[in-house]
């Protein structure tokens, strides 16, 4: 499933369940390659843990018309939650391991949540995300998509009095299918979605229609570039996703060429880890843009193909994601449970990439990582450096000029010169001479006069160049700001909350504001980053036709045209 609905209910439900002590999952494994792994009988009881407090977001008021659904975080019930609460019923009620083996009063709750699914779900098979997407073809695939697997899941469980609610879950999965066949989509990932959706119906209930529905998305072929990224360039949610729905497709329909698109998209992601575990997410074109995850999503993919290829620095991504990230890993149970071949021993660990210059041109993008710290430079982004020092992060630097409302600066290249990388922006201001009189509107409406009829005069302008390079402790950044005299400039260090700051001058009247005169240091925990030499030659911090301010921990440097100052962080 994996969309917005389910995230509101997610973030609430989650939020107070039962975490799980990474170190329960370094438990010795078992040497039967038939017996589920320590780490997948820890995420069985993770589910169970956490079936508590999707439990009580049911719907029991039979006088209801929701009734037997579940609602979100806003108390809206929804076709998605209730999906996930099937499926996570069906993970418990299947594994013997799990206090909910068989159990009856699931299976009656798990009938009542499909014959919701089946009173709201559309004529033409589909289902709603209430949120924004209606008779939507793509989130019943989502949907399908792991519904499937919990229809296995619960027929191999013997369960007693199970057939009843079988029937009803195959009604249910049949209705959707013949939407999947016919309807249509809105991104790309949501192809391989309906697709891998059609792979699961058709291996239980084989149909012409469904495989000529899916070889017609194929045939569209895999968006992903040369550097090994999906379109959408979404590193936190559906590159991940769209990995697990390429091996589903290349299982099911034993197209193995599906697999390299895997295999080169975790070759990549290995190079988009901060030292601290995070995805670099500040180059994705959806919803994830800029935000903070660590890469649980991938543990299914890099497990298949570590397995499957012997792959010894997968195998290494797979044991730091058990390390460290196992207790967020219990959403994907399913996958695991549905293929026993991940049960196995992983091969050798080989070190992943901690030390390297890497430049990703189709993403937009250059990562920088030396150890402990790790730095990105941004095309086309108002964010155009990061630096991540441990537990210490410096979220974005952004620049800014008070140039006739646009003088925020972002660059269109990243260009390579030496050991130095070049971001260049040329601006203008122009001002306008009378319109011509032949082309005067009778009226005089302003709309009717374009300035491109206008002659251009004072044309002012405005060059920015930022040089980036490395130094023996970190990065410095260089910047040149000519053309108009005496605008001001303000540089924007934005950090990410939670540390404390020394060298810096607080702006009043202003949150997180903070000015630089000298140096200054950001700490949190045992971690700190070392910034400046600052400037402070003005107080202007949010000059017209710059960003707003973020909501977080802000140190300028101030000062105006012609504008030279480089900036080092260590």
């Amino acid at each position: 499933m994996n969309r917005r609905a389910f995230v509101r209910t997610g973030t609430t439900a989650l939020c107070i369940l039962p975490i799980l002590h990474p170190t329960a999952f370094a438990r010795a494994r078992s040497t039967n390659p038939n017996d589920k792994p320590a780490w997948l009988l820890e995420l069985i009881k993770a589910n169970d843990q956490q079936l508590v407090a999707v439990r009580a977001l049911r719907i029991t008021d039979t006088a209801n018309k929701a009734f037997g659904g579940l609602k979100d975080g806003e108390d809206i019930p929804n076709p998605h939650s209730t999906a996930d609460f099937v499926r996570r019923a069906a993970c418990a009620m299947s594994c013997k391991e799990s206090e909910h083996y068989q159990s009856k009063a699931l299976l009656s709750e798990m009938n009542g949540a499909l014959n919701y699914l089946l009173k709201i779900q559309h004529t033409d098979g589909t289902l709603d995300l209430l949120s924004t997407n209606f008779h939507s073809t793509p989130d019943t695939g989502f949907i399908v998509k792991r519904l499937t697997t919990a229809y296995s899941l619960l027929a191999n469980s013997g369960t007693p009095a199970m057939d009843g609610v079988l029937a009803t879950f195959k009604t249910f999965l049949l209705r959707a299918g013949e939407a999947l066949t016919v309807g249509g989509i809105h991104t790309p990932n949501h192809r391989w979605v309906v697709s891998a959706a059609l792979t699961k119906m058709n291996n239980l209930w084989p149909n012409p229609r469904y495989v000529a529905r899916i070889e017609q998305w194929l045939g569209e072929h895999i968006d992903m570039d040369a550097e090994g990224q999906y379109n959408e360039r979404s590193t936190l949610i559906y590159s991940p996703l769209t990995n697990r729905l390429l091996i589903t497709i290349a299982r099911g329909l034993n197209k193995p060429y599906l697999l390299d698109y895997v295999r080169r998209n975790l070759a990549m992601t290995l190079y988009y880890l901060h030292p601290n575990g995070e995805l670099v997410t500040e180059a994705s074109g959806r919803q994830d843009k800029a935000g903070v995850g660590t890469p649980e999503g991938y543990f299914y993919a890099y497990r298949y193909i570590a397995l499957a290829d012997k792959n010894e620095e997968m195998a290494a991504m797979c044991r730091q994601i058990e390390k460290t990230l196992m207790p967020k890993s219990v959403y994907y149970v399913d996958y695991f449970l549905d293929d026993p071949s991940l049960w196995r021993e992983l091969p050798p660990s080989k070190p992943l990439p901690t030390n390297y210059v890497k430049a990703f041109p189709k993403s937009g993008l250059v990562r920088i990582r030396r150890g402990p710290w790790d730095s990105t430079i941004l095309q086309a982004n108002p964010v155009w450096l990061t630096f991540h020092k441990g537990n210490a992060i410096l979220q974005g630097i952004r620049l800014a000029a008070s140039f006739f409302g646009k003088g925020q600066f972002q660059t269109e290249t990243i260009e390579k010169q030496g050991d130095s990388w070049i971001l260049t922006q040329s601006l203008d201001g122009p001002y306008y001479q009378p319109y011509p009189p032949d082309a005067i509107p009778a009226d005089g409406d302003w709309e009717k006069m374009p300035r491109s009829n206008r002659k251009q005069s004072e044309v002012q302008r405005l060059q920015t160049q930022v040089t980036i390079r490395e130094t023996k402790t970190g990065i410095e950044a260089q910047i040149q700001m000519t053309g108009t005299d005496g605008v001001p400039v303000a540089l924007e260090l934005i950090f990410r909350p939670g540390g404390s700051f020394t060298g810096v001058t607080k702006l009043p009247n202003r949150d997180n504001t903070y000015l630089l005169a000298d140096s200054g240091t950001y700490t949190v925990q045992n971690d700190t980053i070392t910034f400046g030499p600052g400037l402070m030659l003005h107080k202007g911090v949010q000059l017209r036709g710059a960003l707003p301010a973020m909501d977080a921990p802000t140190v300028y440097l101030t000062g105006f045209t012609p504008f030279q100052h480089t900036l080092k962080l260590s």
